[in-house]
């Protein structure tokens, strides 16, 4: 057959219409009566068989000569194909040459020019997929398997670990259903490796975020074993992070040198991150020196403000007082990386320019400045604080030096922050001279310093008590910045030191308006309200700081005795319980539980809270006294004896408390050891009647010859009272006649009789009891800060005393509170 095949010629290469017109003898007509193969096909089938595959058989077949130009009749070739030229179907098939220009001679006929055929109709719908097939399978679970994964990261982004970890956990499981079911039907090379190493990857970061880090560690061994993850190696960072925060610090050193070594030059920004850790890591075992390297390579090849603040802590660790000098000029050498031109100020007024920077001025990107410039000052106001006290003789001197460089640095805004932080560290020092001098040299300088310098000294003089100073710096600091809350708040404090509340709460408003999370100024204003007797105020005052400040002490304070006032126990209660977890060994916090406690008639709460007061604070006087009277309530004297003891020890001077002691050795039945407590207390107190009383009874009964001794001093005593107090009895009277002068000059309504009766009212009556001291003067000598305690009911103790055999009518009992 490849006779028949003729290969265009290599000549004329640049004629694309030659080879036309050349004559193939094959195709002459003429001889075909001669043709003995042509006459064969003609009588025998052999021209109308089939073509034997389904490929179109080449031009190069043997067929009729004739070309059946102009021709009408259809001539077929001996494998069927028509041939060219020739007319089927009424439309005549085009010839080679031109059929890519789209000709037809049906266009002649009628027939519209469609030389993309688009008049044959839409193509035939695609195929259905079968759903039931093994790729496909594998496919919806390689899909389900990628969402798992992203929903897993979504939720970890959103604070659900454990939800993270669960939908971690069942992408790890479909993920190995998936391996086997590929395995099955298809080669390894099929497996999807980066869903592998994504899914593990995932597992073993949302197991590290549970702190679940022995489960994370093991993850993170099967990834880094394996010899398929090509980049497995750098996920040893992590595993060091890991190791870091279980403080195995070698470990953690080991794993980040072990990927330090895996990863390349190239990545030099990951390798000094790495350097950092290990910096890092070398800190926190103390080996200051190996970390001091770790850190001088970094700030040479990549210098940053981190592993610059770095550095100096190592060398003021090993006290190298001129190397932290250069490592703090170091730190102030490295760029800011924030623009800190008037890109902000509109140059003119240009409408588009000024929405321009209005939406640009709070964008996120300008945050991003914002945190990298107040990290920045923060790293070199705290390595100026930390290094200026060793770096020269003494800590004035090196603050200066500290300033000076950071005024020929580009952080030259810091220098006079640094100054106002030294005055800071005078007050710190109780140099108040010196921070006074240092803040008045701001009072010439530019609006803000000068509201900050004059708002710490209005602050100074305020806690000397000089008032009219500290008004004077309020003032100032005010009128240089209105804005400034801290100002107006210590204008506020000056003005309500002075007693106009009202004005004050206007103060702490406007600062609060400035600045909604100043606390001290929403503190003060609530005190402001509670001086004003607006308690509802001041309780909302206070509720929204306690928002702010979960744990403060002096806030829960507050509201617990807002509820007092508003005597709702109850609420009072509760507050102070939350005060008490916050402040567990606070012991005026604690007897004042068990005051509340008390008045709602729990004792046992109430004894609870007042014993760990004592426990706390041995010398509070009212809880000695309730605790010594619960004993003597409770009929366990001898208990009680210890706590009027320590109120005798505190207080000598108040013969009550050593007059209780013996009492309750006289209720308990040691009689000896009562009278001679009697006795210790007569010697150091000889005119108290009621030690004397006791003393007398005590030794008639007992049968002892010191009875008439005791007996003539007590009337001696008693008959010197008596003189005493007529005596003052007397002086108040001439004193108010003396006063009645003028207008009962004549008036002699009042006899002598009435008089002396009026006077021996005056006196105690036989049978009264008497006191040897009241209640007052246990008030004046301890005052609690949490407010007066208040008044008991008296005790059962009368009852007591008539089962006494000692006991008497005409002897006053002790008053004992309950």
């Amino acid at each position: 057959m490849m006779q028949n095949v003729h290969l265009a010629p290599e000549n004329d290469e640049d004629d694309l219409y030659s080879g036309y017109n050349d004559y193939n003898p094959a195709f002459d007509t003429e001889d075909l009566d001669n043709d003995v193969a042509f006459q064969q096909a003609a009588r025998t089938s052999h021209g109308r068989r089939p073509s034997v595959t389904g490929k179109i058989p080449g031009t190069s077949s043997s067929r009729p000569s004739a070309t059946g130009f102009g021709s009408k009749t259809t001539l077929n070739s001996s494998m069927g194909r028509p041939v060219t030229g020739a007319i089927q179907d009424g439309v005549a098939r085009p010839m080679t040459a031109v059929h890519a220009a789209g000709y037809t001679k049906a266009a002649m006929r009628g027939s519209s020019f469609d030389p993309l055929g688009q008049a044959r109709g839409p193509a035939p719908p695609l195929e259905m997929q079968n759903s039931d097939s093994s790729e496909e399978k594998i496919r919806q679970l390689e899909k389900k398997v990628n969402e798992l994964v992203e929903e897993s990261c979504i939720a970890n982004s959103c604070g659900d670990l454990k939800l993270a970890l669960e939908k971690a956990k069942e992408a790890g499981r479909k993920e190995r259903v998936l391996v086997r079911q590929r395995e099955q039907i298809a080669t390894l090379e099929d497996i999807n490796l980066d869903l592998t190493y994504s899914v593990l990857f995932n597992l073993a970061s949302q197991y590290a975020a549970n702190e679940m880090y022995a489960e994370a560690l093991n993850t993170y061994q099967v990834i880094v074993k394996n010899k398929m993850f090509s980049n497995g190696g750098r996920l040893k960072v992590n595993m060091g992070n890991i190791y870091l925060k279980q403080r195995n610090y070698s470990k953690a050193i080991k794993f980040y040198r072990m990927a330090l070594d895996q990863i390349p030059s190239v990545h030099k920004e990951m390798r000094i991150k790495i350097m950092e850790n290990i910096g890092v890591a070398f800190i926190k075992t103390g080996q200051y020196i190996d970390a001091i390297s770790s850190f001088e390579h970094i700030m040479s090849m990549s210098p940053n403000l981190k592993a610059g603040f770095n550095l100096i802590l190592c060398y003021y660790a090993i006290g190298n007082g001129e190397q932290m000098k250069k490592a703090f000029q170091k730190l102030i050498a490295v760029p800011s990386e924030v623009d800190y031109d008037d890109k902000y100020i509109s140059p003119n007024d240009d409408p588009h320019t000024n929405l321009l920077i209005e939406a640009i001025k709070n964008d996120s990107l300008r945050q991003i400045e914002l945190e990298r410039k107040s990290m920045a000052e923060e790293y070199i106001m705290t390595a100026a604080k930390l290094i200026a006290p060793v770096i020269e003789t003494s800590f004035a001197v090196g603050y200066d030096w500290c300033v000076e460089v950071v005024k020929a640095s580009h952080y030259v805004e810091l220098a006079n922050d640094l100054e106002i932080n030294k005055a800071t560290t005078y007050l710190r020092q109780q140099d108040f001279n010196q921070a006074l001098e240092t803040l008045k040299m701001f009072e010439k300088k530019d609006s803000r310093l000068k509201s900050a310098a004059a708002t710490n000294l209005s602050f100074l003089y305020y806690l000397e008590n000089e008032l009219a100073q500290a008004t004077n710096y309020a003032d100032l600091a005010v009128n240089s910045d209105r804005y400034n809350p801290a100002a107006l708040t210590n204008k506020g404090n000056t003005v309500f030191a002075n007693g106009d509340y009202e004005k004050a709460a206007e103060f702490y408003k406007e600062a609060l308006r400035n600045d909604s999370s100043c606390t001290e100024a929403l503190y003060n204003l609530g005190l402001t309200y509670k001086k004003l007797n607006r308690i509802n105020e001041a309780l909302d005052c206070f509720l929204k700081l306690h928002a702010i400040l979960r744990n403060s002490a002096q806030v829960l304070h507050q509201i617990a005795n807002l509820y007092e006032i508003m005597e709702d126990p109850n609420q009072a209660t509760e507050w102070l319980l939350q005060l008490i977890s916050v402040v567990p060994t606070d012991p005026h916090v604690l007897s004042k539980l068990g005051k509340l406690y008390d008045n709602e008639g729990d004792k046992s709460q109430a004894f609870h809270y007042y014993y760990e007061s004592y426990r706390y604070f041995p010398s509070n006087i009212e809880v000695i006294e309730w605790l010594g009277a619960y004993y003597i309530d409770t009929q366990f004297c001898e208990k009680a004896i210890e706590y009027f003891e320590r109120a005798a020890f505190i207080l000598p001077a108040q013969e009550k408390w050593q007059l209780m002691v013996a009492s309750c050795y006289r209720r308990s039945g040691n009689y000896q050891k009562a009278l001679e407590k009697y006795k210790v207390i007569h010697r150091q107190f000889p005119e108290n009647v009621e030690c004397l009383r006791f003393l007398v009874r005590l030794c008639t009964d007992m049968g002892l010859k010191e009875v008439q001794e005791y007996k003539t001093k007590l009337e001696k005593v008693e008959k010197l009272k008596e003189i005493r107090e007529q005596r003052i009895k007397s002086g108040r009277d001439g004193s108010a006649r003396s006063r009645r002068e003028g207008n009962a000059a004549g008036d002699s309504s009042g006899t002598k009789g009435e008089r002396l009766s009026a006077k021996l009212k005056a006196l105690p009556g036989a049978r009264e009891p008497y006191e040897s001291s009241s209640s007052k003067e246990i008030d004046a000598s301890y005052i609690d800060p949490l407010g007066p305690q208040a008044e008991r009911p008296r005790t059962a103790a009368r009852k007591r005393a008539e089962e006494d055999d000692f006991a008497d009518e005409e002897l006053g009992e002790d008053l004992l509170p309950e």
